[in-house]
């Protein structure tokens, strides 16, 4: 090797010199380091999160508490995924308070017990089990409300992303930007959760400075549905490769319609299903029951006192509770289809 060419890689050499790695700063960059200013339209007042009354009591009062307790990245992903607008350590302390008074009241009823009862033992025994119950019951099911409100919020997400998709491709046929397409999308009421969604997409475009792509980057990641994670990512993913982005629409248009298709049918299935259940469960058993307590009341297996109760408990609480579950259960598996 050429004194000249070792010459030019020692130069090279990053364990002498690292600075061709760097990024040069601008002369000016100090000039835009200041937070970026928005400009609201005239008559427009920008909303601020405030928490409510009990709130802000209980993080008055359990704030250093909450704050000190170990981080839970779950609850923190199930709050921003809820669109529930309160920090994990201000759910924590509205947890903790409300648990706290949750177990005052079981102590109540506990000592009320306690002096109504005669056996002194199981009142008691209660009286010590029930605050424990009730600050239990009550912390946890405000801990698992964050998760369930997103997982209603997902399945609203699924169900509108047909027609959204729809809004989605055709607005994408007449060559609109991208941003432009979610600023739209967040204007229509009739896309639920996915309109919240694109609001969340606009804000970060609009107020926070963030470019389109990293936004819906951002939103591939905090959303609660899995369909529409995957729609995301397939934006970002088509943009950074350097694809089109108006056939990608248009082909997810299309397979969320015919993925719709395949879904009513097989609603249609189970509704047929269910419909068969119903006439053996809820129409056929009660009345075979009913024969059957009658006869042997009749021929003396049953006492006659004994089966008349059966017979009332039957008519009047077997028989609506089984209509009315049923009825609640069709309308819970056919929730999708009422979007």
């Amino acid at each position: 090797m050429s004194p000249e060419v070792s010459d030019v890689f020692s130069r090279l050499d990053p364990s002498k010199d690292k600075s061709y790695s760097k990024t040069k700063k601008s002369e000016d960059a100090e000039e835009h380091s200041h937070p970026r200013l928005v400009k609201l339209q005239k008559g427009l007042k920008p909303e601020y999160i405030k928490l409510t009354p009990y709130q802000a009591l209980c993080w008055k009062l359990m704030g250093n508490v909450a704050t000190k307790a170990k981080a839970d990245i779950k609850l923190e992903d199930a709050l921003v995924q809820a669109h529930m607008p309160l920090r994990p350590e201000e759910y924590k302390a509205y947890m903790m308070f409300t648990a706290l008074l949750a177990a005052v009241l079981g102590l109540v009823v506990g000592g009320a017990l306690l002096a109504t009862m005669d056996a002194f033992e199981v009142a008691l025994v209660s009286a010590i089990m029930l605050p424990l119950m009730f600050g239990v019951v009550t912390y946890s099911l405000l801990r698992m409300m964050p998760g369930s409100t997103a997982s209603s919020r997902g399945r609203d997400i699924n169900k509108r992303i047909g027609p959204s998709m729809s809004f989605i491709s055709a607005m994408a046929s007449a060559d609109v930007n991208v941003d432009v397409i979610f600023k739209e999308l967040a204007r229509q009421d009739i896309y639920g959760s996915v309109k919240q969604e694109a609001e969340w997409i606009t804000r970060d475009t609009e107020l926070l400075g963030l470019d389109i792509i990293t936004a819906i980057s951002r939103a591939a990641q905090r959303t609660p549905s899995d369909r529409f994670q995957d729609f995301l990512q397939g934006v970002v993913t088509t943009s950074t490769s350097g694809g089109q982005l108006k056939p990608y629409f248009l082909q997810k248009a299309d397979q969320y319609e015919k993925e719709a298709k395949l879904q009513n049918r097989a609603m249609l299935e189970n509704l047929g299903l269910m419909a068969e259940t119903y006439v053996t469960v809820v129409v056929a058993f009660p009345l075979f029951l009913v024969v059957i307590m009658a006869i042997m009341a009749i021929i003396g297996g049953l006492n006659p006192a004994f089966a008349i109760t059966l017979l009332y408990l039957v008519v009047a609480v077997m028989v609506p509770v089984s209509q009315f579950g049923f009825i609640f259960f069709v309308w819970n598996t056919t929730e999708e289809a009422r979007a």
